[in-house]
């Protein structure tokens, strides 16, 4: 479940709302509802499809069949529901259609848009899709209320979808400071048994091509080239993904051919996906961490590592400009730059008290 959704959900129950998430059941052997959020948050899980992971596009022609299954839970259960709150563009299409059986209004967030995941992609296969596109415009035009995590999603709405200033209202994502903190260093990287002896870059985020990865695989690259007493004291942990799934994920197997190109295979580390609850050891094991993104609408992994006192380098894009204070809370840069994110990287790496200002600002922000 998305982390956002899971936070607010829970968040709103412990102030005394009724909270049920409908989502897509992906396992014929998950409970059709689960209690895992707390008392009063419910996780109901529709069939609507295969119940198996599924193509986003796909699951578009299985969305009459997954309001069916909201209705009838609903009726079941002698719900009558106040508000709509749909995620992503999918949801909206769902929430359109309980909005004419309910009569009640819809607050919609986006968190990623079409239109800005086309302008910076990179291959024709990176694009979404037209029908995507054209669904975010109707989201935008019938919603009752709509989130922008950031200014500059809200300009986003406004320029590309002819958004309605007065109905988007900027609300920012938080973060846990009881998950996500400061902590020592040494202790983190004992418990993750990662890399003890040497300096970490993190990335932590989906293995997809808007997320840049090879911009820090070459940067990485750039920083062995200039200063070669580094590479055998970096580490480049990659946490996403599933690193045996390249026929699966063609990003994943891309970069870890990139890894051997650029002679980084005894430093970068394809580590796959990890909980939440061992993230916060992650950040506070590493020196810095690296977003080369081409495209965020928020940054969330950006706000947990400073919330952890661990400076953050991103690209200067979307939410990433608006979280990260240049020079003082971390560094941003151009995007698809790896020779700028060198210099950053090698600047913290090598200014100790630099570094650990930044990352103090940053758990302060």
């Amino acid at each position: 479940m998305n982390v956002y959704v899971r936070d607010l959900a829970r968040e709103l129950a412990l102030r005394g709302h009724r909270v049920d998430v409908y989502t897509r059941s992906q396992s014929s052997e998950a409970p059709r509802i689960s209690q895992r959020l707390g008392r009063g948050a419910r996780v109901i899980h529709v069939p609507a499809g295969p119940e198996a992971p599924y193509d986003k596009h796909l699951v578009y022609n299985h969305l009459p069949e997954f309001v069916e299954g909201v209705l009838a839970r609903a009726e079941a259960d002698g719900i009558r529901y106040d508000v709509l709150h749909s995620h992503y563009w999918l949801s909206g299409v769902v929430a359109r259609e309980l909005r004419e059986r309910w009569s009640i209004p819809i607050v919609h967030m986006f968190h990623t848009l079409g239109v800005m995941k086309n302008v910076v992609a990179q291959r024709p296969e990176d694009r979404e899709t037209d029908q995507r596109v054209a669904v975010e415009r109707e989201i935008v035009q019938f919603a009752d209320a709509l989130v922008a995590a950031t200014p500059a999603e809200q300009q986003q709405l406004m320029q590309y979808y002819d958004a309605d200033p007065e109905r988007i209202h900027i609300i920012s994502p938080g973060v846990d400071t009881d998950r996500f903190h400061p902590g020592s260093p040494a202790q983190s990287r004992e418990r993750i048994g990662v890399c003890p002896e040497r300096r970490i870059i993190l990335f932590v985020g989906r293995i997809e091509p808007l997320k840049g990865i090879d911009s820090l695989l070459q940067a990485i690259g750039v920083i062995v080239e200039r200063h070669p007493e580094f590479h055998d004291h970096l580490c480049v942990p990659i946490i996403g993904g599933d690193p045996n799934q390249t026929h699966e994920n063609a990003e994943m197997g891309r970069l870890q051919e990139l890894r051997e190109q650029l002679g980084l295979s005894d430093l970068v580390l394809f580590l796959g996906a990890k909980d939440q609850d061992t993230l916060q050891d992650y950040y506070s094991a590493a020196d810095v961490v690296v977003m080369p993104s081409d495209y965020e609408s928020f940054g969330m992994v950006a706000l947990e590592a400073m919330a952890c006192g661990t400076p953050v380098i991103a690209s200067d894009v979307g939410g990433l400009a608006f979280l990260i204070q240049q020079g003082r809370t971390g560094y941003r840069v151009p995007a698809r730059d790896p020779e700028a994110l060198a210099d950053r990287i090698t600047r913290l790496l090598t200014d100790e008290g630099l570094r650990r200002r930044i990352g103090q600002r940053a758990a302060c922000w």
